[in-house]
């Protein structure tokens, strides 16, 4: 779960410490000992399964983020985790010491998954597509890394299914991409699962948020389990 520096931070030095205090804020938002992070019961939910059941897995997380998940995942369980930002990366790897599963943690893009062919058993993606450059080529890898038969659990909010809202999601998202991080209200996650090749065997739409301003432009949640056809 992860958001990256916003596109107007200008400058090296002026982007170093907007990226540090960046990823501060998103640790301080997302730590469980403020209660504002999300539940394990929560990230259950989301995902579609009980967090023991990946136990014996090999998991790939994408975009971990600064591992607010991490305090979730059990003993016996092997997950590769992903994160671009060096910043959330950093914060990550402390987290990644005070787990009991074995977290291994690598500094690359969605897009270029430095992992061979059918490594994973499970794909974990929550609030992700949204912020990354190319989502089309992300899903490709993330079929590409996973076993046949092996399953993406993914969450994120997604494009309105009706036009009135798609519409409104389009005229705003320049704006939200500004101020969001290079977030993308608009895009229609569900249809590039398919394009890419994914069987979906699970498919639930969620509006969680309230429709009033600004949480409408991001309220429609979709949660998927997509199979690796094979």
């Amino acid at each position: 779960m992860r958001l990256r520096v916003p596109s107007f931070v200008k400058g090296r030095h002026y982007a170093e410490n907007f990226g540090k205090q960046w990823a501060r804020f998103q640790d301080i938002q997302l730590d469980s000992k403020n209660g504002t992070s999300i539940s394990k019961d929560y990230l259950e939910q989301l995902i579609g399964c009980r967090l023991e059941e990946l136990a014996g897995k090999t998991v790939l997380e994408i975009g971990a983020g600064t591992g607010a998940n991490f305090q979730y995942y059990r003993n016996g369980a092997h997950i590769t985790a992903i994160e671009p930002d060096p910043y959330m990366l950093e914060r990550a790897r402390k987290r990644a010491t005070e787990v009991s599963a074995n977290i291994e943690l690598h500094q690359v893009a969605a897009e270029e998954l430095p992992f061979a062919d059918a490594t994973f058993d499970f794909v974990i993606d929550t609030l992700v597509l949204c912020s990354v450059r190319d989502p089309r080529r992300a899903l490709a890898e993330m079929k590409r890394v996973l076993k046949p038969a092996g399953e993406l659990r993914l969450y994120e909010h997604v494009r309105y299914q009706n036009p009135i809202g798609a519409i409104s999601q389009d005229i705003i998202s320049p704006v939200w991409q500004w101020f969001g991080a290079g977030c993308h209200p608009n895009r229609d996650t569900e249809r590039l699962l398919r394009e890419t090749g994914f069987d979906l065997t699970s498919v639930r739409m969620r509006k969680e948020l309230p429709p009033i301003p600004p949480m409408i432009f991001s309220r429609p949640h979709l949660q998927a389990v997509a199979k690796r056809p094979g």
